[in-house]
């Protein structure tokens, strides 16, 4: 008897991830933010944070739990012997009445990653009683699972006790990602962030206690023209005393649909430079000390994406990186900051490529019969929020 795969099946997928869960496993354990205030922040907006119960949350992992069997029954029966081929994928992928999440379970065993990120914006405020059960319910219905991830608020993970997030971490729950954004308290208050500086370091700190990797996001440029040095080293500062597993940039960008947007419009907040921004972000990396963190611009709305690595031993490079940048003549650099947007360039030295020179300056000067260059490359880097 063939294959049937049942459109009948879904479960609820929220609607962002990190970039570095891209090949992750998508399931929500609760809906939105409970916070929801920040100034810089798109997502959420308009939208009522809730808890999930563990009732329903099972019900979605055993969804796809039904999903992964039929989708390694369908391999057996095309002679794929229960690997989940391209071939496969494209049969799943073809089916219009398939849900978007049957296709998500798909993608994921193709890849093998093993990966599994649990939405929305910040699970461990689940009483951590229900959030083990649930994480238990998903290591067990779901073989091929091997790491499980979240977001989570730093103020959540300060109330946690150490203990607490020991059971959750016991329970299947290896990785956490916080929204750190400053470790500058003015700029914390201005933002709306609702959290201080102790509080995001206690946070930090239990995570690495309780034996979970953390990841923390940094914001370049949120702290504006008025506040980015004391951003630069205070959000440093705090970063040392947490020592996260990664430090991950992304540089903020002021779309119209944002709180800080009217700032901007009043002359309240001024959005600083691109240049501006990566000499702010040098200026962070030299403030960083004593820390054994991986730092990654792993995002399309950073400049420069290479500037990574591991420190300490990794920070010359980083800064020399930069330094490459910021010592660019003018005009080199506004060709690579077009390079960039147009999703052409990583790293200043891509400019070297054959014939890329001669392609961005014709480019450059068509954006210049269309007003000043540098406004209509901000407004190229705000359009991919």
């Amino acid at each position: 008897m063939p294959v049937h795969l049942d459109d009948t099946l879904n479960f609820e997928q929220g609607p962002i991830r990190p970039p570095s869960e891209a090949r992750s496993l998508l399931l929500r354990f609760t809906r939105n933010c409970p916070w929801n205030k920040c100034k810089f922040c798109p997502v959420y907006k308009r939208r009522t944070f809730s808890r999930r119960t563990v009732e329903e949350i099972k019900a979605d992992i055993d969804a796809a739990a039904t999903m992964r069997e039929q989708i390694v029954a369908l391999s057996q029966e095309m002679g794929e012997g229960g690997q989940v081929s391209q071939a496969v994928v494209n049969h799943v992928f073809s089916n219009p009445r398939l849900s978007d999440a049957f296709r998500n379970v798909a993608a994921w065993l193709y890849y093998g990653t093993g990966a599994v990120f649990i939405q929305d914006a910040n699970n461990l405020v689940m009483k951590p009683e229900a959030l083990v059960e649930a994480l238990k319910h998903l290591r067990a219905r779901i073989p091929e699972v091997e790491r499980i991830t979240t977001y989570a608020r730093s103020s959540t993970a300060a109330q946690r006790t150490v203990e607490e997030l020991k059971m959750i971490r016991e329970a299947g729950l290896d990785r956490v990602h916080i929204g750190l954004e400053t470790g500058y308290d003015p700029l914390l208050k201005f933002m709306k962030k609702g959290v201080t500086a102790e509080k995001q370091i206690k946070g930090g700190q239990n995570v690495k206690a309780a034996g979970m990797e953390l990841s923390e996001y940094v914001m370049p440029g949120l702290g504006g023209r008025k506040w980015w040095k004391e951003h630069a080293t205070a959000t440093a500062q705090v970063l040392n005393q947490i020592d996260p597993d990664f430090i991950r940039l992304r540089t903020l960008r002021v779309p119209d649909r944002i709180e800080l947007y009217q700032d901007v419009q009043s002359g309240e907040f001024e959005k600083p430079s691109d240049d501006e921004v990566a000499a702010e972000i040098r200026l962070f990396i030299e403030t960083l000390d004593g820390i054994h963190s991986y730092l990654a611009s792993d995002h399309i709305m950073n400049l420069i994406e290479t500037v990574e690595g591991r420190l300490p031993e990794d920070k010359p490079k980083m800064l020399a990186l930069l330094d490459s940048y910021l010592e660019m003549p003018d005009r080199d650099r506004l060709m690579y900051r077009l390079c960039r947007r147009m999703g052409r360039c990583r790293e200043p030295r891509d400019l070297e490529r054959p014939g890329m020179r001669d392609q961005l300056g014709a480019a450059l000067k068509q954006v210049e019969t269309q007003g000043d260059p540098d406004a209509i490359l901000n407004e190229m880097a705000d359009s991919m929020v």
